[in-house]
């Protein structure tokens, strides 16, 4: 079966992201066309990159990378849940990221954001980033913003009735994309 893994973007001390991936998977398992898990960075500490070699090589030597790629190796794609800081995701999404390449491959990947304009900056940049990963990222994206689906910008009250719907579509496209190019995974 397929599996898709969603990243917690955000390791910041009492991080919104929290319930708002939990949010994504609480729904997402209640599907039945792949595995969905959660991965928080909190789960993978990586330090500021520190691989001296260029990850598309692919000669990892810090044991933490190499737990980090058995991890994203083993998904077949991704929703990555992130916050918009400054105009761009965290810098712990990126880095996490940036630790890896051939992982990363002819994966689908779906974006789930938040912040002031609903993260959108910060997925915009995520997208430059997945096609220099050769990764399928989908149309539909879910942002929620911390005026409306936040009280007091901090507990998580998302209007359903807007955001359901987009959830389950870009669920949809990261699940047939992620199926679709598994052809390409098995090279």
């Amino acid at each position: 079966m397929t599996r898709i893994g969603i990243i917690l973007g955000s390791t910041r001390p009492g991080r919104n992201g929290e319930a708002v991936a939990r949010w994504v998977l609480e729904l997402a398992k209640q599907r039945s066309d792949a595995e969905f898990e959660l991965i928080d960075l909190l789960d993978h500490p990586l330090p500021h990159l520190d691989e001296a070699i260029p990850p598309s090589m692919g000669q990892y030597s810090q044991p933490h990378t190499k737990r980090w790629a058995e991890t994203i190796a083993s998904y077949d794609g991704f929703v990555m849940v992130t916050p918009e800081y400054n105009h761009s995701t965290s810098g712990a999404l990126k880095n996490a990221i940036d630790f890896l390449f051939a992982e990363w491959n002819n994966k689908a990947v779906g974006f789930v954001s938040y912040g002031s304009v609903g993260g959108a900056r910060a997925v915009e940049q995520l997208r430059l980033i997945s096609g220099e990963l050769m990764m399928a990222d989908v149309r539909t994206q879910v942002t929620l913003s911390l005026h409306s689906d936040f009280e007091n910008y901090s507990v998580f009250k998302p209007n359903a009735a807007a955001h359901e719907p987009a959830l389950h579509t870009m669920l949809d496209q990261v699940v047939a994309w992620s199926t679709a190019l598994a052809h390409l995974r098995q090279k």
